[in-house]
């Protein structure tokens, strides 16, 4: 890992640890609050506060496992970890918002006389807690699967701590208690929506999919306008992670060429891919005359 990449993951990793004092203090006044108050749009923020410790707390771990050096059984070393921290955390996301659904839907049956004071300077309190926290992940979310699931997480909760904060000003001057279950629902729904689209991006890369941003047809023909290519098939092309995206191939000769030859022309490939398509590790297979599928793409 470079230097730069060590300073930004002691950056984020310091980062990540203020934010999980933070919401941690956030969460235990929101519950307290959240029940003596008898606001289930507070209980709710508490819950999804809650759930930003635990992503929290997998982001920072994955953030540190991430920085540990390869090994004679783990050749990748943990450079995927962010990437399950992002999964394990957009789904969580998911989750939360489909229990706060019911929760809101139970209330709208029964509601409840609230104390409005309490969930005002709690929401205030989140609001500007979860603030702080936002600012410290905002650039390094940018570039990073994990802290953008972080980020989201931290973001989601401000938004929800904004909507408590109007609700309790609604129910202190119009006594309109239907408008905290209105709210929940309104938290849930949009904590689904964020959650489903980080949770389709980690999972593609989890499951070696194509990034659909590259598409294999031009790197193809990119590649066989390179002197001496015939064919390239059985191609692969994956996300190790969002610093490295690999393919791999093989590629028939025109001629039975020297390895010298071969490793001018792995050179110009190696350059090509990444100057076309920004990918940064390449392995081929050079092949001649040799009787196997042709085929773009071929089961292994």
């Amino acid at each position: 890992m470079s230097h730069g990449h060590s300073n930004q993951h002691h950056t984020a990793g310091r980062n990540l640890l203020i934010s999980i004092l933070l919401n941690v203090a956030i969460t235990a006044a929101q519950v307290v609050g959240g029940l003596i108050s008898g606001s289930l749009a507070l209980l709710s923020d508490a819950l999804h506060n809650f759930s930003d410790v635990v992503s929290l707390i997998i982001s920072y771990v994955a953030n540190k496992l991430v920085g540990k050096d390869a090994s004679l059984n783990k050749t990748f070393g943990y450079k995927r970890a962010e990437i399950i921290a992002a999964f394990v955390n957009s789904a969580s996301l998911i989750v939360i918002a489909i229990i706060l659904i019911f929760e809101a839907i139970e209330r709208f049956r029964e509601p409840q006389v609230i104390d409005s004071g309490i969930v005002i300077w709690l929401a205030l309190l989140a609001i500007a807690g979860n603030g702080f926290s936002v600012l410290l992940l905002k650039q390094n979310s940018k570039s990073n699967m994990n802290l953008r699931s972080a980020y989201l997480h931290l973001l989601t909760d401000m938004m929800a701590s904004v909507a408590v904060l109007i609700g309790g000003l609604l129910i202190k001057f119009y006594q309109v208690y239907w408008v905290d279950s209105v709210l929940t629902l309104a938290i849930a729904i949009y904590l689904i929506v964020v959650g489903w689209d980080l949770l389709k991006d980690s999972t593609k890369v989890l499951m070696l999919f194509t990034p659909s941003e590259l598409p294999l047809e031009d790197i193809v023909k990119k590649i066989c306008e390179l002197p001496s290519v015939k064919n390239v098939h059985h191609i692969h092309v994956w996300q190790l992670n969002e610093d490295e995206t690999h393919l791999e191939a093989h590629i028939d000769f025109e001629k039975d060429i020297l390895l010298s030859q071969f490793d001018k022309i792995l050179d110009d490939i190696e350059a090509l891919v990444y100057k076309e398509f920004g990918i940064n590790h390449v392995n081929i297979q050079p092949e001649f005359g040799k009787c196997d599928s042709k085929d773009l793409i071929v089961q292994d």
